[in-house]
C-alpha cells in the first residue's frame, strides 16, 4: 500500500506540474495576443504636436466641472494622446459569489477614442482566467479564456458598444484632458453634478460626473447595458482615494456597482497602481 500511495502521490504530483505548465503557456500565449492588438491600436492612433491646456479651454463648461479639471491639474499640462495604466483588486461574478484577486494593464487612445483592458483573474495563485475588454472603432468586443487557451466568453453587439462606451467615458477621469475633446458635450444639473455626453461613430453615451466642493470626482452614474439581464441598468463608479500620477491629481480607487431592487452588486475594486501618459510615441 506505501508504494501504492507513492506512487499515486508521484501522478498527481505529475498532473499538478502539467497543469502548472499548461496555464503558465496558455496565459503567455493570450498575453503575445494582446501585444499584437496593442501595437495595432497605437498604430491607428493619433499623436499630434502637444497642446497645451488653457484655462480659456475650460470656459463654457459647468461650473464643476471646471473645479474638477482644475483641481486635477491639467491647466498648463499637454493634452493627453494615450495612456497605460495597471490595476489591481478583486473581482466576482455574482451576489453571494466569491471574490477573486485580479490584475489588469489597459492602453488607452484619445483620437480616435478607445481601449484595450488586458486582465488575469487569479485562483489558489494561479492566472485561471485571462480576459480582453476592448473599444475600438466604435465597437466593443468581450473575450475571456480559462488558462489563457480555452475559450468560455466572446461577446460583441450594440449593446456591448454602449457599454463599452460608457466605461471609455467614465474612465477619461484617469486622462481628464480628454474632457476637452470635441466628442464630449455638457449638461449642467448643479454645483455638485453636471450630465456628460461622449459621441463616436454617430452614437452618443451619457453619464453624470459628480464632484466634491474641492474638486475630486466622487461617482459616476449611467445608465449601462448588463449583459447578464439583457438590458439596461443603472451603473454606479463610486471613487475612494486620490493619488497622483503624471503631476495630476486623479481618482486611483473605486467600485463597479450595479443598482438594483434586491440589493446593490458589487462586482469590481479597483485601485490604479501605475500610469503613464504618451509613452508609446
Amino acid at each position: 500500500m506505501n508504494v501504492v500511495a507513492k506512487y499515486v502521490a508521484l501522478v498527481v504530483v505529475g498532473i499538478l506540474m502539467i497543469a502548472l505548465l499548461v496555464v503558465g503557456f496558455g496565459s503567455w500565449w493570450f498575453g503575445q495576443r494582446v501585444t499584437r492588438e496593442v501595437k495595432a491600436f497605437y498604430g491607428d492612433a493619433n499623436f499630434a504636436e502637444d497642446v497645451l491646456v488653457t484655462e480659456a479651454m475650460l470656459q463654457g463648461a459647468p461650473a464643476p466641472i471646471q473645479r474638477y479639471l482644475r483641481h486635477a491639474g491639467v491647466v498648463g499640462k499637454p493634452m493627453v494622446h494615450s495612456v497605460r495604466l495597471e490595476q489591481e483588486g478583486r473581482f466576482r461574478t455574482g451576489m453571494g459569489q466569491p471574490w477573486m484577486p485580479i490584475r489588469a494593464e489597459e492602453f488607452y487612445s484619445v483620437d480616435p477614442p478607445g481601449f484595450i483592458w488586458d486582465a488575469k483573474f487569479y485562483m489558489a495563485g494561479l492566472p485561471i482566467l485571462r480576459v480582453r475588454d476592448s473599444y475600438r472603432d466604435g465597437k466593443g468586443e468581450i473575450l475571456g479564456k480559462i488558462g489563457g487557451l480555452v475559450t468560455m466568453l466572446q461577446d460583441e453587439g450594440e449593446g456591448l458598444d454602449q457599454g463599452a462606451m460608457l466605461r471609455y467615458l467614465q474612465e477619461m477621469i484617469w486622462f481628464p484632458s480628454a474632457f476637452l475633446g470635441d466628442n464630449i458635450s455638457f449638461t449642467p444639473i448643479d454645483d455638485g453634478s453636471a450630465q456628460v455626453t461622449f459621441t463616436d461613430h454617430g452614437k452618443s453615451v451619457t453619464g453624470t460626473l459628480f464632484i466634491d466642493p474641492e474638486g475630486n470626482v466622487t461617482n459616476f452614474v449611467a445608465e449601462r447595458f448588463r449583459s447578464d439581464k439583457n438590458a439596461l441598468g443603472t451603473w454606479t463608479t463610486p471613487m475612494s482615494e486620490v493619488g497622483e500620477f503624471e503631476g495630476l491629481q486623479l481618482p486611483i480607487a473605486g467600485k463597479g456597482v450595479w443598482l438594483q431592487p434586491e440589493g446593490d452588486y458589487e462586482y469590481v475594486d479597483l485601485t490604479v497602481t501605475q500610469l503613464e501618459y504618451d509613452a508609446t510615441r
